[in-house]
């Protein structure tokens, strides 16, 4: 009488199994989750990359802003162009509706992360205008 049932070790056996195959499961949802995230990661960072490729160079908005600055129709505005830390600073006091149509249409259309904007009219063919953009 001191023998154990084999039938109570098969029981045993079989319960051992289905609890190994739950947690195997739960195991590969887990799995699927953080293939999941993975892959919405890899995704962000590919996004955060361009966006710093597009914003984050210094010189090159630097370089094209003054071309902007430098075209015909919006040279003879008078902006007035301040330097700081973390960007530039762009203001007029008194500018005509056409430059500010061709420089809104180069700057608008451009890859500039612009902070502050700020137009006024002062007429039906003047307006002043303010504007940050930082990198």
């Amino acid at each position: 009488m001191n023998r154990i049932n084999p039938l109570y070790i098969g029981a045993v056996l079989i319960g051992i199994l289905l609890l190994l195959v739950i947690k195997l499961n739960s195991a590969k949802s887990n799995l699927e989750d953080i293939k999941s995230e993975y892959k919405e990661t890899k995704q962000m960072v590919s996004q955060l990359t361009s966006l710093r490729n597009s914003y984050g160079k210094k010189e090159k908005i630097k370089k094209s802003l003054q071309r902007v600055l430098n075209l015909s129709s919006v040279k003879s505005a008078d902006i007035k162009q301040v330097s700081m830390k973390n960007g530039l600073s762009f203001s007029s006091s008194s500018m005509d509706k056409k430059s500010l149509d061709a420089l809104m249409g180069k700057l608008l259309n451009g890859t500039y992360n612009i902070e502050k904007f700020k137009i006024k009219k002062l007429s039906d063919e003047k307006v002043s205008f303010e504007m940050e953009i930082k990198w």
